[in-house]
């Protein structure tokens, strides 16, 4: 977010949530979510791929997209949103697109997504840096 204004990002910055993990489109997630019913609050569990991400700051977004008894269900959740309760990574997965909306029109096996190995970037390197940098003991 070059473009913006650094103050709105500062302030942004100080809304951002720090137990999300790491994740992407093509990975399946468990979305932990408060439900509200008959004036009480549950926990529930939707567990999906994310098929769309949209980060923002505190305004980002991602969907998550499950079979349920043979029909395609779709949640929208913002990343900050106090209803989502807890976000798990299930497994990673091994895409080439940043949107995966053609997954609505497959189903079986079509629809599988390749599970990638490791972690993102970020964290192999930050690994491999500190192996290196341990001081062998002869």
């Amino acid at each position: 977010m070059s473009n913006s204004n650094p103050l709105i990002e500062a302030i942004e910055a100080s809304y951002k949530r720090a137990d999300v993990p790491e994740f992407r489109p093509g990975d399946t997630i468990r979305v932990h979510a408060k439900i509200s019913e008959g004036g009480k609050d549950r926990i529930q569990v939707f567990q999906g791929v994310c098929i769309h991400r949209k980060r923002g700051g505190a305004r980002g977004s991602f969907t998550v997209r499950k079979i349920s008894h043979g029909v395609g269900v779709e949640r929208v959740w913002a990343v900050n949103s106090p209803r989502v309760v807890k976000v798990e990574l299930v497994s990673r997965g091994k895409v080439r697109k940043a949107k995966l909306y053609y997954l609505r029109n497959l189903s079986g096996n079509a629809a599988r997504i390749r599970a990638r190995l490791g972690g993102y970037g970020n964290e192999g390197l930050a690994s491999a840096s500190s192996e290196s940098t341990e001081p062998q003991g002869d």
